[in-house]
C-alpha cells in the first residue's frame, strides 16, 4: 500500500526554520505530483507548495512564496518542504500529498490521493 509519513514538524519562535520530510513507500515518487498543504484549527486544508512529475516544476502559494521551499529526491522517495520566516500564521498539521492525475490543479486538495499523518508545526509570536 503506498504510505507517506511527514516528520520533522515542531515548536519554532517566528522568524525561525523547519525542515519537514515526507518519506514514501509503495509508490515511485517520479510518476507523482507531490505536495504540501496545512490545515489550522478550525480552518479548511489548504494548499502550500506542489512539485509537479512531469517537467519538475513547483508551485506556491502566495501566502509563502519566497519563503518555503519544496524538494523532492525520487530516488529516495522523499520531498521536503524547507520553511524559511515563519510566521505565527503558519501554525498548523502540515500533510504531504500525492497525486498520479495529469494536468492537476495542484492547489485543489481533492485532486490528491494519497496523504499522510501530518505533522504539527506550531510559531510562537
Amino acid at each position: 500500500q503506498v504510505q507517506l509519513v511527514e516528520s520533522g514538524g515542531g515548536l519554532v519562535q517566528a522568524g525561525g526554520s523547519l525542515r519537514l520530510s515526507c518519506a514514501g513507500s509503495g509508490l515511485t515518487f517520479n510518476m507523482y505530483t507531490m505536495a504540501w498543504f496545512r490545515q489550522a484549527p478550525g480552518k479548511e486544508r489548504e494548499s502550500v507548495a506542489a512539485s509537479s512529475w512531469s517537467v519538475g516544476n513547483t508551485a506556491y502559494a502566495d501566502s509563502v512564496k519566497g519563503r518555503f521551499t519544496i524538494s523532492r529526491d525520487n530516488a529516495k522517495n522523499m520531498v521536503h518542504l524547507q520553511m524559511n520566516s515563519l510566521k505565527p500564521e503558519d501554525t498548523a498539521v502540515y500533510y504531504c500529498a500525492a497525486s498520479l492525475k495529469h494536468g492537476i490543479r495542484w492547489f485543489d486538495r481533492y485532486e490528491y490521493d494519497y496523504w499522510g499523518q501530518g505533522t504539527q508545526v506550531t510559531v510562537s509570536s
